[in-house]
Order: structure tokens, then C-alpha cells, then sequence
């Protein structure tokens, strides 16, 4: 199906003209029919599909009638970051609208946003925690709210927002639509969605498996030589934009200190960072000024960047979903990614998992001339992996190893210093 065979406002089609849609994806295609119907849905779907367009274009064409000053739609998120991705995207479809938006999240002050919500805004994008700080402070006003939509719903769960969640919805009118997307659906959330959707309408797209765009590999190794065989893979693989995951603040720190002093252009995001410095390094990202972010999971959701060629697990996740989610930042747009896994003997479990949901086996690697010492097991290691290089070229063409050049010159960017500084001092 097309945008042009919906019905929409042409102003709003004007919006989703400018920012290159044309045919609907299969979320789009089963939800927003849907939605315009005024239904409540229930949808089910990884991220990288869609679904942000899915629920702002219904949102949108209720709101095509004119600005109001009146909140009429509240899209709750889980993290800063996925708050301001949906706010973007709601400001790029809506600019030929007279509609206004706003974020509320954490990290920043409050005042401002004060002021804006005095003014009137249409539509809010907001995290729990500062959305119910507005509430106890009756700086906002929900009564007129018709539209609520609850984004990536089990990680709010995961990330314990669900109680507040709930306080949420005891101010809004029970006369709504609710949209609630998840990827997944825990006993936990699908409670939630019983209790607060009203005859809703499921719809699910490829749920808890990843694009198939994406090539996964696992590198065996043991926990003192991970350092090591990090950077030996990236000297050796031409790329485009990497996502390296961490496990903890600490460890992303430290391996960002480590990038920077090898005079790599990277980026670090980690929650400990002031909301100003975590909005520089995803700008930063997302414009091509850095080539490396290295990140704890905060940055598995509201990243979309279709030149991240690469998602390198350092730390292997907790769960197959973050997993999913992690390497969901590549391959996205139908775009060629890989995924590589450092794995440490405790990982084996996880690994079992994580298979049984690709319904395969992940490739086990070796580097041909690193030396991963006698101890090593060598049962554990399949034969020397083929060139890094010219298979990563031949997937990704448009780029060359431009950042290793960087590291050659011996030149560091303004934003990759700036972003040192600000890792080092928090």
C-alpha cells in the first residue's frame, strides 16, 4: 500500500513526501488503517520497522484540524534518547501542520518546559519519571488528552517504569485511544496492555528476531585478552559507523578512554553523562562527526542511523532481548550489517539462547595472526576467519576505513576531545 491511497490530510502527505516515504512498511500497512478507525491496537514489533511513523501519522492526521493549545496526544517513551528519535520524527511529518510538540524528560531543567506547556502544545513526548514530576506539580494539564501511545512498553518494564506507568494513566480521560507498541510481550506487559487498552486490535511484524539484513559472528576469547582482540578486529575491518555495547558505565568509560588515546574518533554514551553531553555524542553520531559510540545499553533503543554498519558486542547482554535490540541498530533500511559478539566461557548459555531464536548457529571466529596464548582452548575456536576487510567492503562499499586513517594521522576532531572530556569528568 502507499501514503497517497490512505486519505491524508495533504498537508501531512506533504510531511511524509519530505522525508522520503513512499510505500508503507508491513507495520505501517496493518496499523495505521487501524488507528485512523480510532481502534486501540496492540502492536508487536522489533524496532527498525517503522513504528514510530506508524503511530505518528494516525496521531498527525487527528491533530490536521487545527492547533489547539490543548494537549490531544501524550507518547510515553523509556528513554531520553527514543524520546527525542520520536519527537524529531513527529516534527519532520507534521511541518506543514500547525501542530506543536514538546519532549519532557530528566537531565535538563524543568522551567523551560514549564513555559512551553503554559504556551499550549498539541502533543507531548515524554519519560515517566519528569512526566509524573509534572504531574505532582499540576504543571501539566491531561484532561483534553484523546491519544495516548506507549513506545517500546517492555522496556519500561524492564527499566521498572511500569508502576509509574500506571499512576500515569490514572490522569488521563478513560476516553481515549491507546496505542501500545512492544517488541516483546512478558506476562507483565501484556497485563498492562489488558488493563488500559479497550478491545484493541493486535497486529504483530518478525517479533523477537532480528533484520535479516544482519550477519552475526562470535569471537571466543577470554576475559584478559578482550581488550586486545577488540582493537585487532577494528584495525583490521573496514567500516561505517560502529555501535560498541558495554555492559557497565565503568566499562564504557574505560574503553572510550581507551579509543581516544589510540586517537580514534569516538563517542561515548552512558547514563551517568548530563542529558547536554548525551544529545552531543548521539548528534555527533548521527551526523558522521564520530565513528565509534561506545555505550551501555541505554543507546539499544531510539537510535536510528542507517549507516551504522557494525554493532560490536564487548559485553555480551543480559537477556536475548537485549541482544535483539542491541544489534537492531545495523541492518537497518534494508541495509547490509554485521553483528559481532566477544564471547567469554560464561556466555555459552546466553549463546544457546540467542541461537534458538535465530534458528541457527552463530559462525564461530578466529583472527589468523592474533595470539590468543597456549591456554586457550582451542576446541573452542573454529578455523582463521576469511579477510575482515574485503568482506566488510564488499557489504559496505560506500566507506573505507576513513577513521582508521584518522588514527594514522594522528588528528583528533573537536567533538571527539569534547566528548573526552565530558566521559572523563563524570
Amino acid at each position: 500500500m502507499e501514503f497517497n491511497d490512505l486519505g491524508l490530510d495533504k498537508r501531512l502527505m506533504a510531511g511524509i513526501r519530505s522525508v522520503g516515504y513512499t510505500t508503507l512498511t508491513p507495520i505501517q500497512n496493518k496499523a495505521i488503517p487501524l488507528s485512523l478507525e480510532g481502534r486501540d491496537l496492540l502492536g508487536l514489533a522489533q524496532t527498525g520497522t517503522g513504528k514510530t511513523a506508524a503511530f505518528a501519522i494516525p496521531l498527525l492526521q487527528k491533530l490536521s484540524s487545527g492547533y489547539t493549545g490543548k494537549i490531544r496526544a501524550l507518547v510515553i517513551a523509556p528513554t531520553r534518547e527514543l524520546a527525542d528519535q520520536i519527537h524529531q520524527n513527529i516534527s519532520q511529518l507534521s511541518s506543514g501542520l500547525k501542530t506543536k510538540s514538546i519532549t519532557l524528560y530528566g537531565g535538563v531543567s524543568k522551567n523551560p518546559q514549564d513555559e512551553k506547556l503554559k504556551k499550549g502544545v498539541d502533543i507531548v513526548v515524554a519519560c515517566p519519571g519528569r512526566l509524573l514530576d509534572h504531574l505532582r506539580e499540576s504543571t501539566i494539564d491531561l484532561s483534553t488528552l484523546d491519544t495516548l501511545v506507549l513506545d517500546e512498553a517492555d522496556t519500561m518494564c524492564d527499566m521498572g517504569f511500569l508502576p509509574d506507568i500506571r499512576k500515569i494513566i490514572t490522569h488521563l480521560p478513560t476516553k481515549r485511544q491507546t496505542l501500545f507498541f512492544a517488541a516483546t510481550m512478558p506476562s507483565d506487559i501484556r497485563n498492562l496492555a489488558k488493563d488500559i487498552l479497550d478491545n484493541p486490535t493486535e497486529v504483530q511484524i518478525g517479533v523477537i528476531a532480528p533484520a535479516k539484513t544482519v550477519a552475526h559472528s562470535l569471537y571466543p576469547i577470554t576475559e584478559k585478552l578482550k581488550s586486545q582482540l577488540f582493537f585487532r578486529l577494528i584495525e583490521s575491518t573496514a567500516t561505517g559507523q560502529v555501535i560498541v555495547f558495554t555492559r557497565t558505565k565503568h566499562r564504557t568509560k574505560r574503553l572510550f578512554a581507551e579509543l581516544d588515546k589510540r586517537k580514534y574518533n569516538a563517542a561515548a554514551l552512558q547514563g551517568n553523562m548530563s542529558q547536554n553531553k548525551r544529545t552531543q555524542a548521539i548528534d555527533g553520531f548521527r551526523k558522521g562527526k564520530f565513528d565509534f559510540l561506545v555505550a551501555t545499553d541505554i543507546a539499544s533503543r531510539g537510535i536510528d542511523i542507517p549507516e551504522i554498519s557494525h554493532v560490536i558486542n564487548y559485553d555480551m547482554p543480559n537477556t536475548v532481548d537485549a541482544y535483539i535490540h542491541r544489534i537492531g541498530r545495523t541492518g537497518r533500511a534494508e541495509n547490509l550489517g554485521e553483528a559481532i559478539t566477544l564471547s567469554i566461557p560464561e556466555d555459552e548459555s546466553m549463546i544457546t539462547r540467542i541461537e534458538k531464536i535465530l534458528k541457527s548457529q552463530i559462525e564461530r571466529k578466529t583472527v589468523s595472526d592474533f595470539n590468543y596464548g597456549t591456554s586457550f582452548d582451542s576446541d573452542r575456536r573454529s578455523a582463521p576467519t576469511r579477510n575482515l576487510k574485503s568482506q566488510s567492503s564488499r557489504n559496505h562499499p560506500r566507506r573505507s576505513s576513513g577513521w582508521k586513517r584518522r588514527k594514522e594521522s594522528g588528528t583528533n576532531h573537536g567533538p571527539a576531545n569534547a566528548g573526552a572530556n565530558s566521559v572523563r569528568s563524570n
